[in-house]
């Protein structure tokens, strides 16, 4: 269904799993993550800076879309 159909997305999808503690957040919403943390994390890990480019600004506006809207949820 929405799984990686490439070794570079999997190694995209396993990278943004170690992104929790990446978080940029203002009070009351979560705004995005640290990408120069992302990006040096992935290049560490040996992920390739084009799917990084390609893949983690559009899983990134998902996570803080869902998120954001989780947060609205659990406040009324």
């Amino acid at each position: 269904m929405n799984r990686p159909a490439t070794p570079e997305g999997w190694q995209v999808w396993d990278l943004v799993g170690r992104l929790g503690g990446q978080l940029r957040v203002l009070p009351g919403a979560v705004i995005g993550w640290d990408m120069s943390a992302a990006l040096a994390l992935g290049d560490a890990l040996g992920v390739p800076p084009l799917a990084m480019a390609e893949l983690l600004p559009v899983i990134e506006a998902v996570m803080v879309a869902k998120l954001n809207e989780q947060m609205d949820h659990s406040h009324g």
